[in-house]
């Protein structure tokens, strides 16, 4: 892209602004500015406009989970059907892994944190041996695609580099970047972090799949005959991957995407819950839940909406292909974001001053048409990693990694 066409692209949604330093740019710096004006989607800026209006929910109904009992009973089954799938090779991986470890106090990706107490224990090590386990049962390797972001892909490179990939064939593993969507004030306007790079965030979890195709990496998935993609956080180091038993039951079940599940603390744990929407899956967040909807019981009077969301999903990548070209919601989210003032000088803000703009996984599922959740054990697949200390943190992350006999 040159000036004029980033001009005019700038031009039409208002933006003109984050190129009024291009005169005192190196050219590297105006080379690396034009390219991502070229690469941004400002359409999504439209959105401040009619916020009010965005990502409002339909008629919420209960959707039954397969619960521990069922599971138990058909487990042979399953396990059956699942690790046919897996030899075959039908089964890949998708690692969500675009952040930053800040709330933990580093500046690292947050993979690389260590969680280790005698030993260096890192959480993207804890995340290769899971699979690993897999790979032992199965003897086949698994594909693991590895989503990055601008912010920390060459350090995340690296750092599987530098640790020979924590013994896991490096050919099986594919590193891809996240699509990025610009950063504004209350009024729309972009934010400059400096004088030559716009300020941008991650477009959120559910840009997971239009970035693996926007690289290239949804062809390496048709090509080598994946049909089934378990995607997955960063941050919760107990769960299983490319579990036989729930990819049995997602294809027995003929469903199109799986959901791995925890049975609620309380009604008013902040987890997202499965549920139908307008009559499809779909997930409704900790905050979006009425205290009727909380208070809701099934027709054995246990609670309607029991089972909270561990951000674990296994979907078929014919339906995920077939729901490409759909246009996703996207999210407005207030947050804080550093720019540059009228001087030039960084600002880091102690207060939100702005929106940032997601999409999110839970509107893909709501795309498709079929969904089972699948109720797993808390303590054995769930240590989310989210805090320093405290709920979901390190120190609670550590405990349950010791009750599954994990060496620290």
């Amino acid at each position: 892209m040159n000036f004029f066409e980033a001009t005019q692209k700038l031009k039409k949604y208002g933006q003109e602004h984050v190129l009024q330093y291009f005169d005192e740019l190196t050219d590297s710096q105006k080379e690396q500015l034009l390219n991502q004006i070229d690469i941004t989607d400002f359409s999504i800026i439209e959105m401040c406009k009619n916020k009010e209006e965005v990502a409002t929910k339909g008629k919420i109904t209960p959707l039954d989970a397969m619960q521990l009992d069922e599971i138990d009973r058909r487990k042979d089954e399953f396990y059956a059907i699942g690790m046919d799938a897996i030899k075959k090779g039908e089964v890949g991986a998708v690692l969500l892994a675009g952040g930053m470890g800040t709330r933990l106090g580093s500046d690292n990706p947050k993979g690389m944190y260590n969680i280790g107490e005698t030993k260096d224990v890192f959480i993207f090590e804890r995340i290769i041996k899971n699979l690993q386990d897999i790979v032992d049962l199965s003897g086949v390797y698994i594909h693991l695609f590895v989503m990055t972001s601008d912010k920390n892909n060459d350090s995340t490179v690296n750092f599987f580099k530098e640790h020979n990939y924590f013994g896991y064939e490096p050919e099986y593993i594919t590193f891809f970047m996240q699509e990025m969507a610009p950063a504004t004030d209350y009024n729309g306007k972009v934010y400059m972090e400096s004088k030559f790079k716009m300020s941008t965030s991650p477009n959120g979890n559910g840009g997971w799949f239009s970035s693996m195709a926007k690289w290239g990496v949804l062809d390496k998935v048709k090509k080598n005959g994946i049909k089934w993609l378990n995607v997955f956080a960063v941050d919760n180091v107990l769960q299983r991957i490319a579990d036989p038993v729930f990819v049995g039951a997602t294809i027995a079940t003929n469903s199109q995407v799986g959901s791995k599940v925890v049975k609620k603390v309380s009604k008013d744990e902040k987890v997202g819950v499965m549920c139908m929407e307008d009559g499809k899956p779909s997930i409704v967040e900790y905050y979006e839940l009425t205290d009727e909807l909380m208070d809701a019981v099934d027709k054995n009077g246990e609670p309607a909406y029991n089972y909270g969301v561990i951000l674990n999903y296994l979907l078929s990548v014919k339906h995920l292909e077939e729901i490409l070209e759909k246009e996703m919601p996207l999210h407005i989210v207030e947050k804080k974001i550093e720019y540059i003032d009228e001087n030039a000088n960084l600002v880091k803000p102690q207060e939100p001053n702005g929106y940032k703009f997601e999409t999110l996984i839970l509107d893909m599922i709501h795309l498709l048409d079929s969904c089972v959740p699948f109720e797993v054990v808390r303590n054995k697949e769930f240590a989310p990693i989210k805090n320093k200390t405290g709920v979901d943190s390190v120190e609670s992350a550590r405990a349950l990694l010791k009750e599954n006999n994990v060496e620290l």
